[in-house]
């Protein structure tokens, strides 16, 4: 009488989520695995160089170099030092070189000093007291010729 009726054969796909698939199971490796930005907040100053090999947002003030693979400065953020990025966004100050393969200088923007880049793309209301100066890649060697024969010598 309270019996439960024989379950149904259920002719439905297995939900993707009833079992791990090997893609979703497996531990990222190092290589593939994001890596967290680091942020310095507002209310942090460091004394001292910053070095990372992935993404730094300074909202803080750095009195030293910065060396890091992806800069962002926030508006309230302030760099007394050189700076050496692959790409850098600068929305706050910067007081000293910044050398980078790409580099945007947003409106509140304020930097005094050089600017070595590839690519340099100011918005109107930035301020930029220094020198622009394209970063050069070094050019690949030139392929090895092989040497000439010596001329015989004429007597």
């Amino acid at each position: 009488m309270f019996s439960k009726p024989a379950p149904k054969p259920d002719n439905r796909p297995a939900s993707p989520l009833a079992e791990p698939s090997p893609v979703l199971a497996a531990e990222p490796t190092a290589r593939n695995r994001p890596r967290p930005a680091s942020l310095l907040a507002q209310n942090m100053v460091v004394e001292g160089s910053l070095q990372s090999d992935s993404e730094v947002q300074i909202d803080g003030l750095v009195k030293g170099d910065v060396r890091v693979e992806r800069l962002t400065i926030g508006e309230t953020g302030r760099i007394e030092g050189q700076v050496a990025a692959e790409t850098a966004e600068v929305r706050g100050r910067v007081v000293g070189a910044i050398i980078a393969k790409q580099v945007r200088l947003f409106s509140s923007a304020s930097v005094e000093g050089d600017i070595t880049a590839e690519q340099l793309a100011i918005e109107p209301g930035a301020s930029f007291e220094g020198r622009s100066i394209k970063l050069q890649r070094p050019k690949p060697a030139p392929a090895a010729t092989p040497a000439s024969p010596a001329a015989p010598a004429q007597g």
